[in-house]
């Protein structure tokens, strides 16, 4: 038996069902409430954030261009990836690996990470963050863009540098460490 599943916790009663929370159904191509987030170069849409987990988990639709993808990092929540169109090359405690469509990449929390786009093709892919916030850090760090499949404005050096200065500032916050590649 794994000792972390939900049947190693001691038994008790499953708490009544709580009516302030709702169904959720995230429609990214239709819904114009979702937010598009424009950052390093690649679109995150957040389909559902911690708000509507009640802080359990995040989920977001990413888009990574060409030559995209985040510079390594790592943070101490847990961390998935399911490719659902193209692939990316992984690099997990310094070994590359690729991880193509229809396979899932898990990140333990507190490992050094960080993952490429190395196809001419776009990659999507879904994220889960568990638990939530990792949505709330790319919100204040990016910016804002029209559609999931909208790019981010191209950056200049100047503001390259300001967008990572703000990631760097805002990063203890988001319990997560930006690393040097």
């Amino acid at each position: 038996m794994n000792k972390h599943a939900i049947t190693a916790q001691p038994i008790s009663p499953i708490p009544p069902d709580s009516l302030k929370r709702s169904l959720k159904v995230a429609r990214p191509d239709t819904d114009q409430s979702l937010p598009h987030i424009g950052l390093v170069g690649d679109t995150y849409t957040i389909l559902l954030s911690g708000d509507d987990t009640n802080g359990r988990y995040c989920l977001i639709d990413m888009h990574i261009p060409p030559g995209g993808g985040p510079p390594p990092h790592r943070h101490d929540f847990e961390e998935s990836f399911t490719l659902l169109e193209g692939e990316i090359e992984a690099t997990f405690r310094g070994e590359k690996s690729v991880v193509r469509a229809g396979e899932t990449l898990s990140i333990p929390a507190n490992a050094p990470h960080s993952f490429t786009n190395a196809s001419k093709q776009t990659v999507r892919l879904l994220c889960i963050c568990a638990p939530a916030g990792q949505e709330e850090f790319f919100a204040q760090v990016g910016v804002s863009v029209a559609t999931r499949t909208t790019p981010p404005p191209k950056l200049g050096k100047e503001k390259q540098a300001e967008m990572m200065k703000k990631a760097q500032m805002l990063a203890a916050k988001y319990r997560s460490e930006l690393l040097k590649p």
